[in-house]
């Protein structure tokens, strides 16, 4: 079926992606997994090729291509089967570059969207706190006006990109009393003094570098304020969307490279004389897998549609989030599975897709989290707005 999303121009780019990632990234990815580092030199070649500016005006250093030129880069992403590769880019270019494309003013721009459409900076997003996940009304780390500068306190847990990154997109409070609205968001690099961090050893996303930071007497320039004083609050919230859509595309690419896996496997694997794809049992649960895949996948791409257009699509993208990163999960242990012991084998591909999909239902809102988003939207009546520019 010819798609209603993906242009001939879409096509072409996805093929010179997929030839890029094969050259440049492919060939190093098990290194990467090893050592839970990224060679930094391929950060400029993404840049070069437009890959970490799609949603960057020209104007920035960047392509500023529709969202499905995006929805290609998270999708090939997933099929070269390194969850932290793939998260490191996407942390960079749809947390950290997304605030700098909304709400940086010129100047900040200048200063940390450009390089970062270049690759020549790596940013990351600190909002989780390790006291408190998606309450983040809740935050404890406070940034205190003192003349032209602002003193920041605080800590946040699990942020990718936190250990290699250049720079941080920050949320603390500026007015303690005033809970979300005394949100701010800050530029901080993480190079400044005070700022501490500590990588985490996680189960998987190994190559991507994962850290709880620290920050005593941070010293940041009132200019790295991000828009108003206690506007943060509204710019999170809507970036939120983002990200969830974001990590259901992740899931149902996830769900397909490893469909398309274990199908050549188990066309290749015979066991009394015949492929083991020809075993009743497991012809069905195939097209189980494949349906609830198929559905993932298109109502996924609705939704960007949706946000292509400019509309708000907070219940459709925390849907799509909630049900594609259960699915893309069952499907890993499925797969897993199919492929008997060997499935089980770290020299095989699906032990990693395996610990890397298990984040789906975790980060960016626990499915927990969004059930509770759903059931205050179709039975609380409660309504989530675009924020005020």
């Amino acid at each position: 079926m010819q798609s209603m999303y993906f242009t001939e121009e879409h096509q072409l780019f996805r093929e010179s992606l997929k030839d890029f990632l094969q050259k440049e990234v492919v060939p190093h990815i098990d290194d990467w997994e090893a050592s839970g580092t990224i060679d930094r030199a391929i950060w400029p070649k993404f840049g070069a090729m437009g890959f970490l500016g799609l949603a960057t005006p020209e104007a920035y250093g960047g392509t500023g291509l529709d969202l499905f030129y995006t929805v290609i880069l998270l999708e090939e992403l997933q099929k070269i089967n390194s969850g932290g590769f793939a998260a490191a880019v996407w942390a960079h270019v749809y947390l950290a570059m997304t605030h700098l494309n909304k709400n940086a003013n010129d100047a900040q721009k200048e200063t940390y969207l450009i390089p970062s459409a270049n690759g020549e900076l790596i940013g990351c997003l600190g909002v989780t706190e390790p006291f408190g996940g998606s309450d983040v009304a809740a935050m404890r780390t406070t940034a205190i006006k003192k003349g032209d500068t602002y003193v920041i306190n605080g800590s946040k847990t699990f942020i990718t990109n936190g250990i290699y990154g250049d720079y941080i997109i920050l949320a603390a409070k500026t007015d303690p009393s005033a809970g979300n609205k005394g949100i701010s968001l800050f530029i901080v690099d993480l190079k400044s003094e005070g700022v501490s961090s500590n990588k985490l050893n996680k189960l998987g996303w190994r190559a991507s570098d994962t850290a709880e930071l620290a920050f005593d007497n941070v010293i940041v320039p009132a200019s790295n304020l991000m828009g108003e004083e206690g506007k943060g609050f509204g710019f999170i919230m809507e970036a939120f969307a983002l990200e969830r859509l974001v990590m259901a595309v992740n899931a149902h690419a996830r769900a397909e490279h490893a469909l398309e896996y274990v199908l050549q496997y188990m066309s290749e694997r015979e066991t009394f004389g015949r492929p083991i794809s020809q075993y009743q049992a497991l012809r069905h649960r195939i097209a189980d897998l494949h349906a609830d895949l198929d559905i993932c996948k298109q109502y996924n791409y609705s939704v960007v549609h949706h946000m292509n257009k400019g509309e708000y699509v907070v219940r459709e993208a925390t849907i799509a989030k909630l049900k594609s990163t259960k699915m893309a999960d069952e499907m890993a242990y499925e797969c897993l599975q199919f492929l008997g012991g060997y499935g089980y084998i770290e020299d095989y591909p699906m032990a990693r897709l395996f610990r890397d999909s298990r984040l789906g239902p975790i980060g960016g809102g626990t499915s927990e989290i969004l059930r509770e988003i759903i059931a205050k939207i179709i039975i609380d009546k409660k309504e989530y707005k675009a924020p005020r520019s």
